[in-house]
């Protein structure tokens, strides 16, 4: 990513965070109606709580995106949780939509065509990661 792309996710996600809680509840909220079928994945999940760590993950996430050697390791366990819960790679675009879409509610007019492009940017990288993490060495191994 370029510095300028970190910068933007960087300034524009310090804007989300006052209102963290009602964008994680927006989150979810355009994920399961967009995305019904990930919706299983949170059965047993108290929702508020889920949110916190949505909102918790995404800032680690936000601040190492200069230093992705700090990052990258826990992004790959992370992933490799999900798969426990059931989550497919082809769940990854949608909840990458879903953030988009929470970000642009959330912002506004700070949801500039830039901002989205860096967002999109680091989204697509970090998912990447993750993907291959959870599932590139089963498919090698199948």
């Amino acid at each position: 990513m370029e510095n300028t792309d970190i910068e933007l996710v960087q300034s524009s996600f310090a804007k989300v965070v006052p209102i963290a809680e009602t964008a994680a509840s927006l989150f979810y909220q355009d994920l399961f109606e967009t995305a019904p079928e990930v919706k299983p994945y949170f059965a047993n999940a108290d929702m508020a709580d889920q949110g916190k760590k949505l909102m918790t993950t995404l800032g680690v996430v936000v601040r190492g995106l200069g230093n992705l050697d700090m990052v990258l390791p826990a992004a790959r366990q992370l992933a490799e949780r999900h798969v426990d819960y059931g989550v497919k790679a082809e769940d990854y675009p949608k909840v990458g939509s879903a953030l988009i879409r929470t970000l642009e509610k959330g912002l506004g007019n700070d949801f500039t065509p830039d901002v989205r492009a860096a967002w999109l940017s680091a989204y697509t990288a970090l998912s990447e990661v993750m993907i291959d993490a959870a599932y590139g060495s089963r498919e090698a191994s199948a």
